[in-house]
C-alpha cells in the first residue's frame, strides 16, 4: 500500500452513552482520582513496611501463605465446587478485556497476601518476588542498589505474576526478550496441592516453559526468581525525529537498534519509537550513564518524574520541531515515564489533563487506577469502549513492521503507535509463541541464530473515524486485524479484547505443549483453559464443563 488513503465513512448519530463518555471526567476527577491516590498511598505504606522486615521474616510469611493455599485447594470437592479461580474481583485487572470468566468459576483461592519481595541475591543476580509485587515496588527497592530487573514493564501497576503468566515487554527486550524470558525459576502450587520449583533444566522444565502466556491455567504461581542487571543512576536518552511513509519509518526504527553492519557497540540499552502520524515519528534510544556524567557542565537533566512535567510522549514529540536532542533522565523515572499519562490514554480519560494548569494543580493525583476506571464505568460505557476504542498489541516479526503499521492505518487509523522490539528465542520446547520456522537461515536485520527479532506494535487510542464522529465497527476491525496476524505469524497478548474463535486462537498460538502440561499436572477440570479465560463475553459453567469434557480432542485447528 504505497499511498495511504483514509476511507470515507458516514457520520454516526450520537446516543446517550456518547455523552456519558464525554463527561466521564467528572466521575474521574471527583471519585476515581482521590480514591486512586488513597489506594496508591496505602500500598506504598504496605510496601515500605514489607521492605523493613527481615528476609527471614518475609520468607516465613511466604511459607505460611503457601500452606494456606495448599490447604484451601485440598478442601475443594471437584464434583460440587466447580473450577478454581483467585479471589480477586473481576474488575481488578490492568487489561481492558471483560474478565467474565469468573462467572463460570466458583472455588476461590485468596492470593492477596503474595506481594512481598522475598530476596535480592546480589551474588546470583536474581530477585525472588511474590506474584503481586508490581513494577513500581520492585524499582523502588532495587534502583538505590544500582540494580534492576532485566525487563521492567513501564506501568507501575503491572505485577510479576501478570507479566509471567501473561505478557510483558520493555525497551530492553531487544537484549533480554520478554519479561518471562528473564525468569530463572518459578514456585508453583499445582492442582493437587503439590508445591514445585520449576526451572529450565530440572524435572519440571516442561512446566517452566508452559507457564508463560498460560494466564494462570496450569497452577498458582506463588514466587519467581527473576534476572537482575547492573544499572547506573541515569539514562542518556537521544530523541531523533524521522519522516517518510510508514515503510520508511519502520526501516529507520530498525536501524535505531539493529545496526546493519552488526556492530554490537552501536546497540543501545533501551529502544522505543513513537509514530505520531503516517509520516512522522520519533526514535528514542538510551544508554545507562553515571551521575558524574549526567551532571557534567552542558548536559541537560530532565527530572521526568515530577507531577507537573509535560507528559513523556508529548515531550518526545517536541523533537519533530526542535530536531534531534539528548538529555539525561534519572533511571527509575525513565522506567516509569509512561505511568502518569498511561501512555496517551490519559488524554481520552481526562481531555485537559495534559494542560499546564491541570498538571500543576492535580497532576500529583495521576494516574487513575485502571481497575477503578473499570469498576466505575458501567456496562454501557464498557461496551462503548470495546466498540469505539482500541487497545491492542501486535507482536510482529521486525521485517513486517511496516506492513503491520499500514494495515493498522487502513483498518483503525490510530495514532500514536508505540514500537518496542524484543527477541523471540528459539527454545528447546515449542511453546505457545515461537519464531518463524527457518528464520535463522534468512539472516534478516536484528535476527541471530538463537532468536528472531520481533516488535510490539502498540495500538492504544480512539480510532480516527471515532474522533471524527464517523461510523466505526470495532469488532470487525479487530477480527480483520487478528486474521492478518494469523496469516503473518504474529501474536496477540491476551489482556486485549479478542474476537478469536477457539480454532483461530489455536492457529495463532501453539497448543501441543500447553495441553500436554494441562493433562500431566492435573489442570484439566481444575483450572479453566487459557482460551476460555481469554474469550470475549460471559461464560457459563455448562459451557466450560463441556469444553473440559472434550479435552481429549485437539483444541487447535489443523493447518490449512
Amino acid at each position: 500500500m504505497s499511498d495511504l488513503q483514509t476511507p470515507l465513512r458516514p457520520k454516526r448519530k450520537k446516543i446517550l452513552v456518547d455523552y456519558l463518555v464525554q463527561f466521564r471526567w467528572i466521575v474521574v476527577i471527583f471519585v476515581v482520582l482521590p480514591v486512586s491516590y488513597f489506594i496508591y498511598f496505602s500500598l506504598y505504606l504496605g510496601d515500605t513496611w514489607s521492605a523493613m522486615k527481615s528476609e527471614k521474616r518475609r520468607q516465613k510469611e511466604h511459607d505460611d501463605n503457601v500452606k494456606k493455599v495448599v490447604k484451601r485447594l485440598k478442601e475443594r470437592n471437584p464434583k460440587k465446587d466447580g473450577l478454581v479461580c483467585t479471589a480477586r474481583k473481576p474488575w481488578i485487572a490492568v487489561g481492558m478485556r471483560n474478565v467474565d470468566y469468573k462467572r463460570a468459576r466458583h472455588f476461590e483461592v485468596d492470593l492477596s497476601a503474595f506481594r512481598n519481595i522475598l530476596e535480592v541475591d546480589k551474588e546470583r543476580m536474581v530477585a525472588r518476588c511474590e506474584p503481586l509485587v508490581n513494577m513500581g515496588q520492585i524499582t523502588r527497592y532495587t534502583c538505590p542498589m544500582n540494580l534492576a530487573l532485566a525487563v521492567v514493564a513501564e506501568l507501575d501497576d503491572l505485577t510479576v505474576g501478570g507479566l509471567i503468566n501473561g505478557y510483558g515487554i520493555e525497551g530492553s527486550s531487544h537484549l533480554y526478550g520478554l519479561f518471562s524470558d528473564t525468569v530463572v525459576a518459578m514456585e508453583v502450587v499445582l492442582a493437587d496441592g503439590r508445591v514445585v520449583r520449576a526451572t529450565k533444566d530440572n524435572e519440571y522444565s516442561d512446566l517452566f516453559y508452559a507457564i508463560p502466556w498460560s494466564q494462570g491455567t496450569l497452577g498458582f504461581l506463588v514466587a519467581a526468581e527473576i534476572k537482575l542487571i547492573n544499572i547506573k543512576e541515569y539514562m542518556k536518552v537521544t530523541y531523533k525525529p524521522c519522516r517518510g511513509n510508514l515503510k520508511q519509518l519502520a526501516q529507520d526504527y530498525a536501524d535505531s537498534f539493529a545496526p546493519r553492519d552488526g556492530d554490537p557497540s552501536k546497540i543501545p540499552d533501551f529502544v522505543e519509537t513513537m509514530i505520531y502520524t503516517p509520516t512522522e515519528g520519533v526514535m528514542m534510544t538510551g544508554v545507562y550513564a553515571s551521575k558524574e556524567e549526567a551532571k557534567k557542565k552542558g548536559n541537560k537533566i530532565n527530572n521526568q518524574g515530577w507531577w507537573f512535567k509535560t507528559w513523556f510522549y508529548q515531550h518526545a514529540q517536541s523533537a519533530l520541531k526542535r530536531g534531534e536532542f539528548v538529555e539525561y533522565i534519572p533511571t527509575r523515572e525513565f522506567y516509569h515515564r509512561h505511568t502518569r499519562s498511561l501512555y496517551w490514554e490519559g488524554k481520552l480519560i481526562l481531555p485537559f489533563a495534559d494542560q499546564f494548569w491541570f498538571r500543576w494543580l492535580l497532576g500529583w493525583l495521576m494516574p487513575p487506577k485502571v481497575s477503578l476506571l473499570k469498576a466505575t464505568q458501567g456496562e454501557a460505557v464498557r461496551n462503548y469502549y470495546h466498540d469505539m476504542h482500541v487497545i491492542q498489541d501486535i507482536l510482529v516479526p521486525l521485517y513486517k513492521v511496516g506492513d503491520a503499521m499500514e494495515f493498522v492505518h487502513k483498518e483503525m487509523e490510530v495514532y500514536p503507535l508505540w514500537l518496542c522490539p524484543h527477541r523471540l528465542y528459539k527454545l528447546p520446547i515449542k511453546t505457545m509463541i515461537y519464531p518463524e520456522h527457518g528464520f535463522e537461515h534468512h539472516h534478516r536485520q536484528g535476527d541471530t541464530p538463537y532468536a528472531q527479532m520481533f516488535t510490539d506494535v502498540g495500538v492504544y487510542y480512539a480510532p480516527g473515524p471515532v474522533l471524527r464522529g464517523e461510523e466505526f465497527n470495532g469488532s470487525e476491525a479487530v477480527r480483520n486485524l487478528e486474521r492478518w496476524m494469523i496469516e503473518n505469524h504474529c501474536f496477540q497478548p491476551q489482556y486485549a479484547v479478542s474476537e478469536l474463535k477457539e480454532k483461530d486462537f489455536w492457529r495463532m498460538f501453539d497448543a501441543d505443549h500447553y495441553e500436554y502440561c494441562r493433562k500431566k499436572y492435573g489442570a484439566v477440570g481444575t483450572f479453566m483453559s487459557v482460551y476460555y479465560k481469554s474469550k470475549k463475553g460471559r461464560k457459563t459453567e455448562k459451557e466450560v464443563a463441556e469444553a473440559e469434557a472434550a479435552i481429549a480432542e485437539p483444541a487447535y485447528a489443523e493447518e490449512v
